[in-house]
């Protein structure tokens, strides 16, 4: 194997770094909609809310833009995301419901 060039190096160390920030953030959130999800379960709320989640994507599509990011790209990982909360509230209600 030839050896990689320092800046491709640097630049592979940046991404990896970047990477483990976004796991992390991801990590926090998650743990922050596991709270809503409760909460919902306890005020008998319904999982998903379409109205925020189309507020959400618009947000985020407009902020992707600000940064010259493919809103498309942005959409498809916020919606991705948005998903995965409502299964998991989706589990948190019905969890409750059988230990009740």
């Amino acid at each position: 194997m030839s050896k990689i060039p320092e800046d491709l190096a640097e630049a592979r160390r940046s991404i990896d770094n970047l990477d483990a920030a976004l796991i992390h953030l991801l990590a926090e959130r998650f743990k922050i909609t596991q709270r809503v999800g409760q909460i919902k379960a306890t005020q008998d709320l319904p999982a998903a809310d379409p109205n925020r989640e189309a507020q959400q994507v618009q947000r985020l599509r407009a902020l992707a833009e600000e940064s010259q990011l493919d809103p498309e790209f942005a959409e498809k990982v916020v919606t991705f995301i948005m998903t995965e909360v409502v299964r998991h509230h989706d589990q948190i209600r019905d969890e409750g419901r059988t230990s009740s």
